[in-house]
């Protein structure tokens, strides 16, 4: 009887350490304008934002769409190469969704 519960207790730590913890749009979207706030007024590319954020370089294109389309991120094009700049308006709300998840942290909530 010992044993069993000995085996099952570990059966339950395993499952805990495999669980992998995906991230939310609003996750990804603090890694990208994180990105962009370290690349500065230079701009980054978007091979290299997909470096740093470890998204595939379609869901950059998709997700830096959406910033630009909010108005938080503006983007330029040099030859074949597509560069990505956080806006002033993105700036902001990087400051204020930093906030927002260090009071979710706090609080011990999955975003």
């Amino acid at each position: 009887m010992v044993l069993t519960d000995a085996i099952n207790d570990k059966k339950t730590e395993s499952t805990s350490y495999s669980r992998h913890q995906y991230r939310t749009t609003l996750g990804i979207t603090l890694d990208i304008l994180q990105t962009c706030m370290d690349a500065g007024v230079n701009g980054i590319l978007v091979s290299r934002v997909s470096q740093k954020a470890n998204l595939s370089h379609n869901a950059v294109v998709n997700n830096c769409q959406r910033l630009v389309d909010a108005g938080m991120v503006s983007t330029s094009r040099i030859k074949r190469k597509y560069i990505f700049t956080i806006t002033e308006k993105g700036i902001r709300f990087f400051y204020e969704l930093e906030k927002f998840q260090d009071t979710i942290k706090e609080i011990n909530i999955r975003y």
